[in-house]
């Protein structure tokens, strides 16, 4: 143990420890707590020391809005990445403590303790690891307050009754509690500054906090002196103006007696003699010059000793000279009186001139950022104007960029209907090179005038006759949807009846594979082993279909039904006058009259037909027949009662098709209700409204020719070439001018052939299926994906085979290029 002697009957014991806790915190009051432990500890060979920190809990976390969040209402990985920067921060924070350690060549563990009672941190810590020296700073007024205990004496009492704690006032030893006992020793110094001298003032507290941020820069020197074994450290901490404001803060003297004055002089003399101070450098030279700061100098210590001699003599004073200073106490009065007035001159003028510098320094540092701002705003306008032309010329670039795309994608699709327009241009010239060639073959053989097809094509070419394909069924065969060497078609095969059936199949396959007509229905080929007929496709099948609307087909208008009226008796017309004998139908009806994808009509059916004899060629002239043949309400009533047939047989049936045309209504008493409707007057109600506005005189003139056409003695009927179809010629005329106005007004909107079954929109890429219908590729490809039945007869498909269809697709381009 060391005894270290106070002047008193109490001397201070200290032990000897093997390490050395030293309480620090982000003050300057830590650096003089250091270089005390040092200057006591360091020499003696105790070369282990251990720095003990104490921080706040952390229980929150802050916002960059200035708020704080519970570390319970954050991830994990947020608290443990806060707990680490605090742990960091602080660690941080003593590194310049640290430092202090390292440059003394003295060992030292840095031990930070998260606790929210200091107190009781300190006190566990020291227990936990037995310590028995614990060294903290405390304010320049004392350890202790009249009114209430700072945070030293709370550790003093905390601390375990083993450890000796030492509290240090500006690199002075002010407090001791030794170890086995809490009776606490003031130790005073006689070279402590003036402020720790019984001050008044409410200093600021040199308690141990945690709170503290305003951590400043440690600056340290090593000075040698001849006058000190080893060297000594001068420490001083700034934070922001602390070290100023310290050098120069106002100090007050209270009235103290004699025998205090004396007891103060002796101790401070004898700790003269014991130890050196932590400022003390050995050169009185360098005690002169700290005079400055505030702190009893040495001509201050020479002036008190003039004027108070027996305060500072080694020997007791006799009560003669107690009783003379007791006499003389006015005039101590007044020369401490004095010396406080000295004092605070001395202290107002350091306030001054640290002031007057801080305005100055304050003065430089606002011409300095001024300056910075304006070379800062001269950069960010020029930063500005850069990035206003860098958009522009973005701006133009895109711009340029758009237009390039627009015009690329204008080329591409004007290559696209470019390429289409060629492919259906080649493959409309395959075709009609493959049929020029059927046409030069047929011609080259006289005794093959037709194309001949296998059986074995046919029946793969519409499924085995699949009823999918079946367009439709008559007295004397079946009519199938086919295609065959790339040629969509219609084949009829005659039933099973022998002898029927090769008359019938000879009298139409004489007849179509002589005559050619715009509105007869061509004849592509035919086998003759199996009775089978092919035609060529007619898209919008028969009349009857279309006047009955069948399957909610669109209405024909009234200046088609005029141009079809025209065109069937153009056709009759024909056969009347073919060369060399004339041809009579015989089964002229709407249900035999065929239309194409433009409503076009054609005669087809001609089977019944038959030729007149050679002795009978005028057009005038009758043949009488035994066999009855035709279809009800379309015979000729005198064809009916004297088998006599004519020319003018036609011209019966070809008043009915008339009378339907304009009505719409079926061939039974429909020529009774006409008459009645035109001596009434109310043919308007009888027309079929759906045609449209039908041109009243015009339609009733039409009305009047197909009730002449349909008179019983076919005499008083009409003669076609000289009568009717003049007439009809008229009205064709009418109904074309009609027709493009109307064209012209729905050009818009597209054609029913456009419209994909399945997505009821216009198709983008049109094909054809197995079924012989034309779909959207997506469509049906999506549909083909799930299901192998045909979305329109809900059937099987024969194959999964998609065919292109260019032409519609050349004609779906044209017509939506005309839209833009």
């Amino acid at each position: 143990m060391e005894i270290l002697e106070t002047g008193d009957e109490h001397p201070i014991i200290i032990p000897t420890s093997t390490a050395v806790v030293v309480a620090v915190t982000v003050s300057r009051r830590s650096v003089y707590a250091i270089g005390w432990a040092l200057q006591k500890f360091g020499p003696e060979g105790r070369n282990k020391f251990k720095m003990l920190h104490v921080r706040p809990c952390v229980t929150s976390i802050p916002t960059p809005m200035g708020n704080y969040i519970s570390l319970s209402q954050v991830r994990a990985e947020v608290a443990d990445a806060y707990k680490m920067e605090v742990e960091a921060k602080a660690r941080r924070m003593l590194a310049p403590f640290e430092q202090i350690f390292i440059e003394r060549k003295v060992a030292v563990d840095v031990v930070v303790i998260e606790a929210d009672e200091i107190a009781e941190a300190i006190a566990a810590e020291i227990a936990k690891n037995s310590n028995t020296e614990l060294v903290i700073g405390a304010s320049a007024s004392g350890m202790f307050s009249r009114k209430s205990k700072n945070l030293a004496s709370r550790i003093s009492e905390c601390a375990p009754s083993c450890c000796t704690v030492y509290v240090i006032s500006k690199g002075k030893l002010t407090t001791v509690r030794p170890s086995g006992t809490d009776k606490l020793i003031k130790y005073n110094n006689s070279d402590v500054k003036s402020s720790s001298s019984g001050s008044n003032k409410d200093e600021n507290s040199d308690t141990l906090s945690t709170s503290d941020n305003n951590v400043g820069t440690i600056f340290y020197e090593r000075t040698d002196t001849s006058s000190s074994s080893g060297s000594d450290l001068n420490y001083s901490l700034q934070t922001d103006q602390e070290a100023s404001m310290d050098s120069y803060s106002p100090i007050k003297y209270p009235m103290i007696d004699v025998q205090q004055f004396q007891a103060l002089s002796t101790i401070n003399q004898a700790l003269h003699n014991t130890k050196p101070s932590l400022h003390h450098s050995g050169d009185p030279s360098v005690n002169e010059r700290r005079d400055g700061r505030g702190s009893y100098s040495s001509d201050r210590y020479r002036s008190f000793q003039t004027d108070f001699p027996s305060w500072y003599s080694d020997q007791p004073a006799s009560s003669d000279e107690q009783q003379k200073l007791s006499s003389s106490d006015d005039q101590v009065d007044i020369n401490f009186e004095l010396e406080r007035l000295r004092v605070e001159i001395r202290h107002v003028r350091g306030m001054f001139a640290v002031a007057q510098s801080e305005t100055i320094n304050a003065s430089r540092q606002l011409k300095t950022l001024t300056k910075r701002r304006i070379e800062e705003s001269a950069k960010l306008g020029e930063i500005n104007s850069r990035e206003e032309k860098a958009r522009e010329l973005a701006s133009e670039e895109k711009e340029k960029h758009e237009a390039a795309k627009k015009e690329l994608e204008l080329v591409m699709e004007r290559t696209k209907i470019e390429s289409l327009r060629r492919k259906d241009a080649e493959s409309k010239a395959s075709r009609d090179t493959n049929e020029k060639q059927k046409f030069e073959k047929a011609l080259g053989d006289p005794g093959d005038k037709y194309m001949k097809y296998k059986w074995e094509d046919i029946v793969s070419a519409t499924s085995s006759f699949s009823d999918n394909l079946k367009l439709g069924a008559g007295a004397f065969g079946t009519v199938y949807k086919c295609n065959l060497q790339n040629i969509t078609a219609a084949v009829k095969v005659l039933h099973s009846n022998e002898g029927q059936r090769n008359k019938e199949f000879q009298q139409e396959l004489e007849i179509l594979s002589k005559i050619r007509h715009p509105h007869l229905l061509l004849l592509l080929g035919a086998c003759p082993e199996k009775g089978c007929l092919v035609y060529e496709y007619m898209e919008n099948g028969n009349l009857e279909d279309r006047l009955f609307q069948k399957n909610n087909t669109p209405p024909m208008p009234w200046f088609d039904r005029y141009r079809v009226a025209w065109e069937v008796a153009s056709a009759l017309l024909f056969l009347h006058t073919s060369k060399p004998t004339p041809i009579i139908h015989r089964d002229l009806k709407p249900a035999n009259i065929l239309l194409d994808h433009n409503f076009v009509s054609k005669i087809g059916d001609v089977g019944l037909s038959t030729w007149l004899p050679s002795v009978t060629s005028s057009v005038s002239a009758t043949y009488t027949e035994t066999d009855l043949v035709g279809t009800l309400c379309y015979i000729d009533p005198e064809y009916q009662r004297s088998g006599s047939i004519s020319p003018k047989s036609d011209v019966y049936a070809f008043g009915m098709v008339i009378l339907q045309l304009l009505t719409a209504k079926p061939a039974l008493a429909l020529a009774y209700n006409v008459e009645t409707a035109l001596e009434d007057g109310n043919l308007a109600e009888l027309l079929d409204p759906k045609a449209g506005n039908w041109p009243i005189e015009e339609t009733r003139e039409l009305a009047l020719l197909g009730m002449n056409c349909v008179e019983l003695s076919s005499c008083d009927r009409p003669d076609l070439e000289t009568t009717v179809l003049p007439f009809l010629e008229k009205l064709k005329g009418i109904a074309d001018k009609a027709n493009r106005k109307f064209s012209h007004s729905v050009q818009s909107a597209p054609a029913n052939h456009f419209i994909c079954p399945i997505l009821q929109d216009v198709m983008e890429n049109p094909c054809v299926a197995s079924d012989g219908y034309t779909y959207d590729r997506k469509a049906i490809e999506n549909w083909l994906a799930e299901n192998d039945k045909s979305p329109m007869t809900n059937m099987a498909l024969p194959d999964m085979n998609l065919t292109p269809n260019y032409s519609l697709l050349a004609a779906i381009m044209e017509w939506k290029s005309k839209l833009q």
